[in-house]
């Protein structure tokens, strides 16, 4: 509470977190354990998107269409800091 960089409540993870509370009934029937895996990495990708300021679907259309041909060393262009800061130049 001294230190003034720090905020003071939580709201920012808990506004990202409501979606997955808003959506549990519906992940309940994910098929498996392993669709519930995979549900799970999409989830967090497209909210990392939505972290970095880049619009989901463009970023995942681009993602996939380009992660085929990509070589495995430059995989790390695509996260999603890294894909905007491409396509913004900074």
């Amino acid at each position: 509470m001294e230190d003034g960089r720090l905020e003071i409540d939580n709201n920012a993870c808990e506004r990202q977190m409501r979606a997955v509370a808003v959506g549990r009934k519906n992940w309940l029937f994910a098929g498996s354990k392993d669709g519930g895996r995979r549900a799970a990495v999409l989830y967090s990708v497209l909210q990392s998107a939505k972290s970095a300021g880049v619009e989901p679907f463009a970023y995942l259309r681009d993602v996939l269409e380009r992660i085929g041909t990509m070589p495995s060393d430059r995989v790390v262009d695509l996260l999603p800091a890294n894909w905007k800061a491409e396509r913004t130049g900074r």
